[in-house]
């Protein structure tokens, strides 16, 4: 029998740790906005300064590369924010890879940092039992037992991982019993529902059929040896889909729901309802294959409809090495946008969803030049100015060496940071990445959250060989905020919800969702930036099943939790 957490208080108000910022006229744009690439107004401003000592995060990532260009080593560095302790802060978990070549016991685990309540961290790995040291890709977070601890599962190449939180401090491995003991190349994954019975099954992306014997010799374009293209090898890995059995052990179900019908090189998940039909599908980004749109037929079947939707390929009917993946309605029409980041000398590809069917609007949203310099993975939307838009930030680092570089690692570019200024409308913020100190690292998973609890978003990024960053948001402010935990039955984050605010006229969409950007596990509270509004209408929670409450008024700038059953019944 799988325990359930006593209730907690039907709805909890979290202090205000900050002060509120001075406000400014909502969705203020610039009515001249510069090229992307160019200086920007307002005037250049850090949005972020890494934290000293990276908050206490001691850490290292080790890909173990020597002479050989081994697959793997391009494209591991996973990290998660979660509240492992439900404490109320975002505590850390880094995933760390060593040498393909060495076995298990020699490489070097992966890390756990308990949050102090500050945003400074100790590391309790050891103590935890979370030291996997299987060659780590990516990791998903989620309390699949619901039990009201969030549990996680570590994608690896080799034996993937699922580690059972038990509620004090401690995790077992649980893997073999749950089911989970996939041996081969994986990279990412997503907790969900898509069966609609109230437990979270779990959606594993595949890279390659890939062993280091098998690897080829591949060559940049100065003629050096270096890290090959899926494409070289062509051997796809299918998928996997995990049904919860709801007794904390999972069902393989891939071939009976569709997804083995097609191949791909997965590197990014989202799940989220892109069709509007009230069930959760699924948007795979692959790397140099067409990306995957499942759509959940509710009968436990999936069919891929990404080229009829119009997000298989981009514009030019290319299909592009797919990383990062993030989504949000940025237009408030009440429908999923998608973006994929992609290589260098790609532009990325950015999606208006139009009821279920995609429009590539990357070149009109400022995204098709800038970023085409550049390899980004970890990236998402966010509004880190609270000016009520949503902004873009993306993590870089090279796959292949270039005659330019930026640091004594011929890998490391610097990141990017891209200011809203209109629905589906982007220009650069400078200083590059948002930092007055370049950045220059090789950049992987980037983790999005509010790290210190003060009402804005913070970034974790892993970096391949070399230290994390812990970035805490500086941007000057142009508007209110709120932080929204929405909370289930079992008193777990609400995985797949919807949550809507009204502002006046204004309905803003957020969904309850930890898996975006590359490899990472974020935040699941609900960020809203408020613009000059200071106060809500009206909160709008649509749970997993379709039950919906209202909530509020409420005012602005505070973190809250809403638990289900503390408010009035909502709109069908």
């Amino acid at each position: 029998m799988l325990r359930r957490r006593a209730s907690l208080p039907l709805l909890s108000l979290v202090p205000l740790l900050a002060g509120c910022p001075a406000p400014s006229p909502q969705g203020a744009t610039d009515s001249a906005a510069p090229a992307s690439g160019g200086p920007t107004s307002p005037a250049e401003a850090a949005w972020f300064i890494r934290a000293p000592g990276d908050g206490g995060i001691d850490f290292r990532h080790e890909t173990g590369h020597r002479d050989r260009y081994y697959m793997p080593e391009s494209a591991c560095g996973g990290a998660a924010l979660f509240d492992m302790d439900n404490d109320g802060d975002l505590d850390v978990y880094l995933v760390q890879a060593g040498s393909l070549l060495l076995p298990p016991e020699l490489r070097p685990p992966n890390r756990l940092f308990e949050n102090r309540g500050d945003g400074t961290f100790t590391d309790v790995s050891e103590r935890s039992g979370t030291g996997d040291r299987g060659y780590g890709m990516g990791v998903a977070c989620g309390d699949y037992d619901d039990d009201g601890d969030i549990d996680l599962f570590v994608a690896n190449y080799g034996r993937n991982i699922l580690y059972r939180n038990n509620g004090d401090g401690v995790f077992d491995d649980v893997t073999v019993a749950a089911g989970l003991a996939n041996e081969g190349w994986s990279t990412c994954g997503v907790f969900f529902d898509y069966d609609a019975d109230g437990d979270l099954d779990l959606y594993v992306c595949s890279y390659l059929f890939w062993t280091p014997e098998n690897e080829i010799d591949c060559y940049n374009d100065m003629g050096s040896l270096d890290f090959c293209s899926p494409m070289s090898h062509n051997t796809p890995a299918p998928d996997q889909l995990y049904r919860n059995n709801g007794d904390g052990t999972f069902t393989d179900v891939s071939e009976a729901a569709g997804i083995t019908t097609s191949l791909g090189t997965g590197l990014g998940v989202l799940a989220g309802d892109f069709n509007l039909d009230s069930r959760p599908d699924l948007f795979i980004a692959n790397d140099a294959m067409k990306d995957q749109l499942w759509i959940n037929q509710g009968d436990g079947t999936f069919i891929n409809d990404a080229l009829i939707a119009g997000c298989a390929v981009d514009n030019d009917g290319v299909a592009k090495a797919g990383m990062g993946v993030t989504t949000a309605d940025l237009d408030d029409d009440g429908d999923l946008d998608l973006m994929v980041c992609n290589l260098g000398q790609e532009a990325d590809s950015m999606y208006r969803n139009d009821g279920g069917f995609f429009t590539d609007v990357t070149a009109s949203a400022g995204l098709g030049h800038v970023s085409r310099a550049f390899t980004r993975f970890g990236m998402a939307w966010h509004d880190f100015n609270h000016d009520g838009l949503p902004d873009l930030y993306q993590a870089n680092g090279r796959v292949k060496r270039l005659v330019e570089t930026f640091s004594e690692d011929p890998y490391a570019e610097p990141n990017l940071l891209f200011r809203g200024v209109g629905p589906l409308r982007f220009v650069e913020q400078f200083p590059r990445g948002g930092t007055a100190e370049p950045l220059h690292h090789n950049s992987r998973a980037a983790a999005f959250g509010d790290i210190d609890n003060d009402g804005d978003i913070d970034i974790l990024i892993n970096n391949i060989d070399g230290p994390p960053y812990l970035l805490l948001n500086i941007a000057p402010k142009a508007g209110h905020w709120l932080l929204v935990r929405a909370v289930n039955d079992y008193g777990s984050d609400a995985l797949g919800a919807t949550v809507l605010i009204r502002l006046g006229d204004r309905v803003i969409r957020r969904e309850v969702r930890p898996a975006y950007s590359y490899l990472a596990s974020n935040d699941p509270r609900v960020h809203f930036g408020l613009g000059d509004r200071d106060r809500i209408d009206e909160v709008i929670i649509t749970w997993p099943d379709g039950a919906a409450e209202s909530f509020g008024p409420l005012r602005a700038d505070q973190i809250i939790e809403l638990r289900r059953g503390a408010g009035k019944p909502g709109p069908p």
